[in-house]
């Protein structure tokens, strides 16, 4: 688990910006201290660092399937927002070296994913700072929390995990709030393959090595960068509109590897039709991956979704491609602003399906709103999250899930298709490549519809009880049939 990087130091020259002297000297009568230890999200205190931000990350690696071993040197481009004494890097991996502004810095392992960084001159608040670490290690044989996130292939490795992910395998500010650009670059031996986000800008190979280089320009939370890497079998092409797909799937998937083909290639077609809700698609390019691992859950990867082989096990399931093709609008180009706010990702990308299931003729979101709450008595423990507010522990519950989509019929419902289908694509263009709150959704809602809809959100996402029906709205019955989109739509559901 312990070695030690080895770079050059041309390489480690042509990884450092030039920084102005002055841009170290604190603002005259302040006195420098330590960035706030964590990024202030209730559910996770100990997550990010509160006094800087990252506007860029530049990650090479290297890596070796067969040992699990990962050498890397991540650059940060980053800017203090206070006069900063010293600051914190979410990290659980071995550091040989950190480097602020060209200089050595000091560095202490803290918390079981915290790296306390000291540089030689304090940052004035404002001012821009370029952090160069040299880390390396054995990832899966890292456990934080009682769990792991990298998941080991048997040909290579996957990282992809909510809400957190990133520190098995760079440095970061570890929070949605703290959103940048990713250059990933991956030397792996001849023979395996590397996918991430974003556009693939080159690969080459020498003396037995080649080297993918992936590019993100557009922000990205660190928890939505993923690392696959192995051998897979790889499609190309566009959707109708012209977007860039790219799909991947391990060549081991046995009986799951035609429903994933069948369902993740409808990516193009899937991502158009979303647009058609959302507005135009945020991203330089689209697709996902499905590797061969052992888990059941699908991630909204930023641009490169993660499915697991279990999403396909009962056949094909474009279901669950457009609950993360939705996310994409709803979660990555606009993120939560805390983990509290959870519903505007999960709720709409389960809304999403219920379109879809309309769409197919499998259900309408009417029918699908009516089956969620007949279903659910009111003595049920389902009942009791609140989708608005679910706390650290039922963040991905069921409930945040169909609750969530079921207040947004509602919402619908209450404010009539026109003002409803207007918020879907004003959401997700007013707050482009940034973050969001409920509290922001709502006063948008209020705005397009012209009505005070405090009694809608604090009702059904807030209430911690089952909900009376509105006069108009969901219907009460007593045993609705089962939408036949019911079980592709709940298989998304999985974390």
């Amino acid at each position: 688990m312990r070695s030690k990087l080895l770079v050059s130091a041309a390489t480690a020259a042509t990884l450092l910006l030039a920084v102005p002297a002055a841009a170290a000297t604190p603002n005259p009568g302040a006195t420098p201290t330590p960035g706030a230890p964590g990024a202030g999200d209730p559910y996770y205190p100990s997550y990010g660092d509160g006094g800087y931000r990252v506007t860029h990350y530049d990650l090479r690696l290297k890596y070796q399937p067969a040992t699990d071993q990962l050498e890397g040197t991540a650059t940060l481009l980053a800017t203090a927002t206070q006069d900063l004494s010293s600051f914190d890097l979410d990290l659980a991996l071995n550091v040989s070296e950190v480097l602020v502004n060209g200089h050595p810095a000091k560095f202490t392992v803290g918390d079981v994913h915290k790296l306390a960084v000291t540089p030689q001159q304090p940052l004035a608040r404002g001012s821009r700072a370029t952090v160069v670490v040299r880390y390396a290690g054995v990832p899966s044989t890292v456990s934080t929390y009682g769990f792991d996130a990298w998941l080991r292939t048997p040909d290579g490795a996957v990282i992809a995990d909510e809400p957190e992910a990133a520190w098995w395998w760079f440095p970061s500010n570890d929070h949605p709030t703290d959103k940048a650009t990713f250059d990933i670059s991956v030397l792996v031996p001849d023979g395996t393959q590397v996918i991430s986000n974003g556009v693939l800008t080159s690969q080459s190979s020498k003396l037995g090595w080649t080297r993918y280089e992936w590019r993100q320009n557009k922000p990205e939370a660190t928890y939505l960068a993923t690392l696959a890497i192995g051998k897979y079998d790889i499609s190309t092409g566009t959707s109708p509109s012209g977007i860039p797909v790219l799909n991947a799937y391990s060549p081991d998937l046995g009986d799951n590897a035609d429903s994933a083909r069948a369902s993740v290639e409808r990516t193009g077609e899937l991502v158009d039709w979303l647009a058609g809700y959302f507005g135009p698609y945020p991203f330089d390019s689209v697709g996902g991956y499905v590797p061969n691992v052992p888990t059941h859950y699908a991630l909204e990867t930023q641009g490169r979704v993660f499915y697991s082989p279990a999403q396909f096990a009962h056949g094909a399931n474009p279901s669950v491609v457009v609950h993360e093709l939705a996310h994409q609008w709803y979660g990555d180009s606009v993120s939560l602003q805390r983990w509290s706010d959870i519903w505007l990702n999960e709720g709409f990308a389960t809304y999403a399906q219920w379109l879809w299931s309309e769409h197919e003729g499998e259900g309408t979101a009417q029918q699908l709103a009516d089956y969620v709450y007949s279903s659910h008595p009111a003595e049920d423990a389902f009942w009791s999250v609140k989708p608005g507010d679910p706390g650290a522990d039922n963040q991905f519950d069921a409930a945040v899930y169909d609750r969530g989509a079921l207040a947004i019929q509602v919402l619908r419902t209450t404010i009539g298709d026109e003002a409803f289908f207007k918020l879907l694509k004003a959401w997700p263009a007013e707050h482009r490549y940034g973050n969001g709150t409920i509290a922001q959704f709502q006063a948008l809602a209020e705005q397009l519809s012209g009505k005070q809809l405090d009694g809608v959100f604090q009702t059904w996402l807030y209430t911690p009880s089952k909900p009376v029906l509105p006069a108009a709205g969901v219907k009460a019955q007593a045993a609705p049939a089962e939408p036949r989109s019911w079980q592709q739509i709940k298989s998304a559901q999985q974390h």
